[in-house]
């Protein structure tokens, strides 16, 4: 850390207009098309080469955390929303029901995200 740059809690500190700590991300509540809350964020992937952000990974169905699956999207897919107040997917209930997902209690093959590409029409960068 250079001696210009302190950790910090502040919120106002940790955020600005255009960037968002992973912490902020995640959590954050997940809107469906309609607007409805579906689920929330569990984490982010971030490409380690390139520091992008290639997938959120959506909490979604069951209740209260329990029962709930995790849904790998496309970061493309999800547009921050100031009016509700988390990110707004156009991909719908219908679409995560035949969706490439795990369950909660277990690890994701993350070297097989051509399916998820595939599946939401992701084109190769």
């Amino acid at each position: 850390m250079s001696p210009t740059m302190t950790p910090s809690s502040d919120p106002a500190t940790d955020e600005t207009v255009s960037l968002i700590g992973s912490d902020k991300v995640q959590g954050t509540a997940v809107f469906g098309p309609d607007g409805e809350k579906i689920g929330s964020i569990e984490r982010v992937m971030i490409e380690k080469r390139t520091g992008r952000v290639s997938y959120a990974v959506l909490s979604f169905g069951g209740f209260l955390g329990i029962g709930d699956d995790h849904y790998p999207l496309p970061w493309p897919s999800l547009k921050y929303n100031t009016e509700l107040g988390g990110y707004q997917t156009m991909v719908t209930n219908d679409q995560l029901q035949n969706a490439p997902k795990y369950d909660r209690g277990s690890d994701y093959d993350w070297s097989g995200t051509r399916r998820i590409d595939d599946y939401y029409g992701v084109a190769l960068t």
